[in-house]
């Protein structure tokens, strides 16, 4: 059998054949009430809606640009000019993650690598974000993440588990050894780095879906790493798990909210659910777009995305599941394409140069297992070799050559 980190959402479809799935006991927010749910203790600031930008994001990105031309008050001295904002957007795809930890460790080694204002990241993508974003120091993390991390490593299954989640339970799997290996590398040391980059201007986002609004959530990982709070650590490592937690195959992840006086909890889930990979949301106003114009500062923008983005022949043995698999497999390769498209309108509007990576169509090792360390391993190879090439970015989306 081909294994495809998007065969997994095929759960979902047998969850809901089985007729007997239930969500545990929990306190929905109220839809009246979804924009005034906050997590006790934090600002708003830490998130706000993956498709819209909040009313505040002015003040927000003149604050942002303050301390960013503070940071490079010297450079702008010695050549007249602020240097250029580089943003690094990574998607999901699951062991395919091994892509972009491959690309920017080669991107580093070969000198090119900048060091970027915005790192973005969803499911896959959301657990190599923090330590791109921290620095080129913790690339080893990143190797080590996806080259020696079998299925052992990410989730525990048994027959007893996969029969509670299809009757219900929330997962046909226990995502516990993930959640332990976030906590093992998101490091308070790590956090403290995160935060010291936040105040420098820099920001890092990971996305989520709340599931009952059916949106996209943002979420500022530094804004709460400079928060304070004593549970930061252990909000920012939910995070993570929520946006890497497919849904059907991993338990959701639940949050405590308050909105007025009341106490609620939201379900939030991958992020690849509503977008494989985003920038920021792009409905946005023209003064935010004017305010980077303001000070001539360049922005370049780079998406990795952890996956083929070519047609795949496979002979299928006719049955439910094979059918189901490539069936959602398909619909998720051009739904991100979809991602990538949308990624080029938005950089185009907004002056933003546009560079994609993608796997290359001429990989062709197979995984033997959902976690192969040895499928990951080669995959990380190919990224590292394409990171090391002078310019291994596509400046369009898929078919879009005739686009100007």
């Amino acid at each position: 059998m081909r294994y495809s980190p998007v065969h997994h959402y095929l759960v979902i479809f047998l969850l809901v054949l089985s007729g007997c799935s239930a969500m545990p006991m929990h306190r929905p927010v109220p839809e009246e009430k979804l924009e005034q749910a906050a997590l006790t203790g934090y600002p708003p600031s830490i998130r706000f809606w993956a498709d819209e930008a909040p009313p505040d994001i002015l003040p927000r990105i003149r604050q942002r640009l303050s301390a960013y031309r503070e940071a490079n008050h010297d450079f702008f001295l010695r050549h007249g000019h602020y240097p250029p904002l580089h943003y690094l957007a990574i998607s999901g795809g699951a062991y395919d993650g091994a892509f972009a930890a491959g690309l920017l460790s080669g991107w580093n080694d070969s000198g090119r690598r900048p060091d970027f204002a915005l790192v973005t990241g969803v499911s896959a993508g959301a657990l190599i974000a923090p330590f791109v974003f921290a620095g080129a120091h913790h690339d080893h993390q990143l190797r080590d993440l996806f080259t020696r991390s079998d299925s052992s490593a990410i989730f525990e299954t048994s027959m007893a588990q996969v029969i509670d989640g299809l009757t219900g339970g929330l997962a046909v799997t226990n995502s516990a050894p993930l959640a332990q290996k976030i906590q093992q590398n998101i490091t308070p040391e790590l956090m403290q780095e995160i935060a010291a980059r936040h105040r420098a201007g820099r920001r890092l986002f990971i996305g989520t879906t709340n599931l009952e609004a059916q949106r996209g959530v943002i979420w500022d990982i530094g804004e709460i790493a400079n928060s304070g709070n004593l549970g930061s650590l252990a909000l920012i490592h939910r995070i993570m798990l929520a946006s890497a937690s497919v849904p059907g195959l991993f338990e959701p992840v639940f949050f405590d909210v308050q909105a007025g006086n009341e106490r609620f909890t939201e379900i939030h889930t991958d992020g690849g659910v509503t977008a494989h990979v985003f920038m920021y949301p792009l409905r946005i106003q023209r003064s935010v777009i004017d305010e980077f114009e303001r000070y001539s500062l360049q922005r370049h923008l780079y998406v990795i995305r952890n996956s083929k983005v070519t047609p795949e022949y496979e002979a299928l043995d006719p049955g439910l599941f094979s059918l189901s698999r490539r069936s959602i497999e398909t619909l998720t390769k051009y739904h991100s394409i979809g991602d990538l498209y949308r990624l080029y309108v938005g950089a185009q509007r907004d002056g933003v140069d546009y560079n994609l990576a993608v796997i290359p169509a001429s990989f062709n090792v197979r995984p033997h297992e959902l976690f192969d360390p040895a499928y990951m391993s080669a995959l990380f190879e190919v990224g590292y070799r394409m990171g090391e090439k002078p310019d291994p970015w596509q400046k369009k989306p898929p078919g879009a050559d005739y686009v100007k």
